[in-house]
């Protein structure tokens, strides 16, 4: 494996299992899988209603829970509920986590990032980080966090490597987390002419050149799956490294073309949505 170094000292893997609109059935069989093939990383939500199983699939793994960097998010309905990291916790069944974000800026989010601070100090998390915080809201933030975040979670992949906001992550040191880290699917991206010519040469697959990529922009990448083989797959990227001529080449598909449009209205639907956990 390979890691990333926190800007508190700490480290995290560089890919992870992420289990965004995956059922907790699947979710549960895709964490215990993923961690006994050598993955060290599991990111989930509260949103994603399937942190109990992951919790679950940790467990099953017989993976030492200190070998796993866990990772989960408050959703804004929350971000005024001081019992909510507690609650966090009791569902994915552990006695901390090692990194907790806020989802949305969304509702009262800075009372959403206070409760991480306070997590942050009591040990309950290792790591905090802001979730989707881009533009005005990092902005704002930036005048008001008492303890700078560890990491970022937001859109990124070739199409959109994140070019301005990379600045300020560069200045705090903060580190970023891809999702939608294949351009969602999308087969124009994968299909690039360049991926298939990398594939060919490192005998890869375009999805695996593309996730390689995220790891040497320094991105921690978090692709989701309940195939076993995918899974499998994009864990098989650490045998090899793109050359300097490579990255350039990649780098002339950034076009600033995002997938996910974020608007007000739905900020504003947000906040008031409450997710409907998993029963224990």
């Amino acid at each position: 494996m390979e890691y990333v170094k926190l800007n508190n000292g700490g480290k995290c893997p560089v890919i992870g299992i992420g289990t965004y609109t995956i059922s907790p059935a699947d979710a549960e069989v895709s964490v215990r899988e993923a961690l006994k093939m050598g993955y060290e990383c599991v990111d989930t939500a509260a949103a994603y209603v399937n942190e109990r199983a992951c919790g679950r699939g940790i467990k099953a793994s017989g993976v030492p829970r200190e070998r796993v960097f866990l990772s989960t998010k408050l959703w804004p309905s929350e971000y005024e509920n001081e019992s909510a990291v507690d609650e966090t916790l009791k569902r994915l069944n552990v006695e901390y986590v090692d990194l907790l974000y806020i989802h949305q800026p969304a509702g009262n989010w800075l009372a959403g990032y206070r409760l991480l601070e306070k997590a942050y100090r009591a040990g309950k998390a290792k790591a905090i980080g802001i979730s989707n915080f881009e533009g005005k809201y990092l902005d704002e933030l930036q005048l008001k966090w008492e303890i700078v975040p560890q990491f970022i979670q937001v859109e990124a992949h070739p199409y959109f490597a994140q070019d301005e906001l990379r600045k300020t992550l560069d200045k705090y040191d903060i580190r970023l987390m891809s999702w939608y880290p294949l351009g969602h699917g999308d087969r124009s991206l994968i299909g690039e002419q360049i991926f298939q010519k990398l594939g060919e040469k490192y005998h890869k697959s375009p999805a695996q050149i593309i996730l390689r990529w995220h790891t040497q922009m320094g991105f921690v990448v978090i692709p989701g799956s309940k195939n076993v083989e995918h899974i499998r797959d994009n864990l098989n990227i650490l045998d090899f490294k793109l050359t300097n001529e490579d990255m350039a080449e990649i780098a002339k598909l950034n076009k600033g073309v995002r997938y996910y449009h974020r608007t007000d209205e739905q900020l504003t639907a947000f906040a008031s949505f409450r997710p409907k956990y998993e029963k224990a």
